[in-house]
């Protein structure tokens, strides 16, 4: 092991991945990762506080990181709504968006009143979603599907770390219809077009699965409308629908689910002001 002051280690990080994003960014993603791998947070680089570290660990990190490999990729983990998610490029890394659509589902059961529902994620990734809601509020059942089995054990992973009853299982959305009757049906799909990979990060495009990632130009809502016309069968009267949405797409999923019969349709915006998350009802006839 080796020994430095905080710091120092931040400045040697730091200057390891200077050419790598703008100097805010570098300054940012030296700080996450000293947290992660080494457990040095704001405290202890403020105290200045001698740091004990495995030198070839970092050093082994750092070449990842100058090649563009994700951090959480590096570290092997994503904080996600207080709690470790594993993270592997089976699966995307939860974003912070999904944290905020997680949030809003759990506030909106609150307002209904009733906990003893059945969720459905579509497209479930890393689990973060279904994983999450049932940590928060035991009583609900919890369930994801996704056509990866990568992401699938991994979502299975987190769900046997976190200690989590949520089920996973295989499913092809575009394909195969949802099995069973659900409270709540959500999911993050895929939802860039493909006409915008230039303007991503290599980070991105070369680590993270393109499957989750990518729709066709000339069909950006493909997701939102296979899966808001299946889970008009499979949702449970007055059952409610929530997307995570492509921040150009808010009026236009707005008027895919009006005309496929829902209502109520709400589209929220994130932190940052943009428009990335929409709740619609729907009401089955008698």
């Amino acid at each position: 092991m080796s020994e430095k002051p905080a710091k120092d280690l931040l400045r040697q990080v730091i200057n390891e991945l200077a050419n790598l994003y703008e100097e805010r960014e570098v300054s940012a993603l030296a700080r996450h990762y000293l947290h992660d791998r080494f457990h040095v947070d704001s405290m202890k680089l403020a105290m200045n506080s001698p740091i004990h570290f495995d030198e070839k660990l970092m050093l082994h990190d750092l070449r990842l990181l100058r090649a563009a490999t994700p951090l959480q990729y590096v570290v092997g983990f994503r904080e996600f709504y207080g709690r470790r998610f594993k993270c592997g490029p089976e699966a995307l890394i939860p974003r912070p968006e999904t944290e905020e659509l997680v949030d809003w589902i759990i506030q909106g059961i609150g307002e209904l009143g009733n906990w003893e529902i059945s969720v459905l994620d579509i497209g479930t990734g890393t689990g973060c979603i279904p994983i999450t809601l049932g940590l928060e509020a035991p009583k609900i059942q919890t369930q994801g599907i996704d056509i990866s089995e990568g992401a699938l054990s991994l979502a299975s992973k987190n769900a046997e770390q976190l200690k989590a009853n949520t089920t996973f299982h295989q499913l092809d959305i575009l394909k195969e219809e949802i099995e069973g009757s659900f409270d709540i049906i959500v999911s993050n799909p895929p939802y860039i077009p493909e006409s915008d990979k230039a303007q991503m990060h290599s980070n991105v495009l070369e680590y993270e699965p393109e499957l989750a990632l990518f729709v066709p130009n000339d069909d950006p809502l493909l997701f939102y409308r296979i899966i808001a016309q299946k889970a008009k069968t499979a949702l449970s009267k007055n059952g409610q629908l929530y997307f995570e949405i492509h921040e150009a797409y808010g009026d236009a999923t707005k008027a895919l689910l009006d005309s496929e019969g829902y209502s109520d349709i709400t589209i929220k915006q994130d932190l940052q002001g943009k428009n990335r998350m929409v709740r619609a009802f729907y009401s089955k006839q008698a």
